[in-house]
């Protein structure tokens, strides 16, 4: 009799827990969950990739004003005559001292030009910025659902091995008393070692996981992160793939990186060009000739000769053409893949919805009842304990996928918003309550 109670209290246990896909454990953290959205803006605020890229920004920019500035003024000063120094032979006409001062000045355009093609440059670097936001985002969120899963593997795998457990000291009893099996005994032994197994593993890939976002979050790597939340509430998917797709190509740093080019490479066409016009310099001298001879002034006008060297000219257009064309071409590549990659996560999204209805509305439910089944066949003789406990770890393996679904989906949309730029999942740092 006291076998039987304790396998009827085992399976009141077992069908509570694979049949409450979504019960939530009562609060017994002192501190709040954290929040995924916290987490982000911390990640945001503090990577030092973001704030790189931003620097480099700053950095091109500040090509600008040197790309337009005239080259340096240049002056000179020498002597004619003396073997001294600066010493000027009397009654000589042709010995003095001079100072001069020249500028150059590139042809007219040409500096103008210059200064775009750096700022475009700047402005191709731009969208690099939002690209490492985008990117540590999505890491932070991915890492956290998967933590969120991890956890929720950890719990139902935890209260799977207590009632196994159960069911192997009950396994035992009947052998004891005649009533069963030894292999049903070794079985349950095996099935519990298989648990710790899992457990072991589990533990390891959420102390990697812990470390991941502490190392996004610039915290130290052994550093609490704090009680995820127990719930976690499914998000949307509002937007039509080829809503999706359009989002992409419209907000996707690296074609508008690409189109920066491509313009940076027309300006650069211009300005070689430019180049077959002759730049020129403006020098003054001034002489102090012997004593007794007047002093001289002079003023002279320079001009370069572009006639020369014509093919190292054409060079320089026919570099800038094809650094259009290549940028061009990479814009399409870069879109080619942006459409793939949206649908593939699109897809994904898709699936894991459907297989969360599947395993919330049929899979689960109908388990626990074939579970509730097999107990009571197995109360009454017509059903081996084997079979009993394959329906048991059945149920909770379902239970598991469930929330395994259930990150992969969230997963799904962070990646779909990191190559669209769009909001897909909310604040799924908190909790369902507070996010209604």
């Amino acid at each position: 009799m006291r076998v039987r109670m304790e396998l009827l209290l085992s399976v009141v246990l077992i069908f509570n827990a694979a049949g409450n896909v979504r019960a939530q454990e009562p609060p017994g953290e002192s501190a709040p969950p954290v929040r995924l959205a916290d987490l982000v803006a911390e990640a945001e605020r503090n990577h030092p990739s973001i704030q790189a890229a931003a620097r480099m920004v700053d950095a091109k920019r500040a090509r600008v004003a040197q790309a337009r500035a005239l080259p340096d003024p240049q002056i000179s000063v020498g002597y004619m005559g003396s073997l001294a120094p600066f010493r000027t032979q009397s009654n000589d006409p042709s010995s003095y001292r001079t100072l001069g001062v020249m500028q150059e000045f590139p042809y007219p355009g040409k500096r103008d030009l210059r200064g775009k093609v750096a700022a475009k440059e700047a402005d191709a670097e731009l969208p690099n910025v939002e690209a490492a936001r985008r990117r540590i985002r999505a890491e932070v969120k991915l890492a956290f659902y998967e933590l969120w899963g991890v956890e929720k593997a950890q719990e139902i795998t935890g209260r799977n091995k207590e009632l196994l457990e159960k069911l192997a000291r009950i396994a035992e009893e009947r052998y004891k008393l005649g009533k069963g099996l030894q292999q049903d005994v070794l079985r349950a032994q095996v099935e519990v070692t298989r648990i710790r197994q899992r457990q072991t593993l589990l533990e390891q890939r959420r102390r990697t996981l812990e470390a991941q976002l502490a190392s996004l979050l610039l915290r130290p790597v052994d550093a609490s992160l704090g009680p995820l939340p127990k719930e976690l509430a499914k998000s949307g998917l509002p937007y039509s793939l080829e809503e999706l797709i359009n989002k992409g190509i419209e907000n996707s740093p690296e074609m508008l990186r690409q189109e920066q080019l491509m313009e940076q490479s027309r300006l650069a066409v211009d300005l070689a060009r430019k180049d077959f016009f002759p730049d020129f310099s403006v020098s003054w001298d001034y002489q102090n000739r012997t004593s007794g001879m007047p002093e001289m002034y002079g003023l002279k006008f320079t001009l370069n000769l572009p006639i020369f060297n014509k093919g190292r000219r054409y060079a320089a257009i026919n570099e800038a053409h094809e650094t259009q064309a290549s940028a061009k071409q990479m814009r399409e590549a870069v879109r080619t893949t942006l459409l793939f990659q949206v649908k593939e996560q699109f897809l994904a999204a898709r699936a894991s919805d459907e297989l969360l209805t599947l395993y919330s509305k049929a899979i689960v439910p109908q388990s626990a009842l074939a579970l509730e089944s097999s107990m009571s066949a197995y109360q009454v003789g017509s059903l081996d304990f084997l079979s009993l406990l394959t329906n048991f770890t059945t149920v909770l393996d379902y239970e598991t996928n469930y929330y395994e679904e259930l990150a992969r989906y969230q997963q799904a949309l962070v990646r779909l918003e990191e190559i669209t730029g769009i909001e897909l999942d909310g604040d799924s740092g908190s909790s369902p309550e507070g996010r209604q």
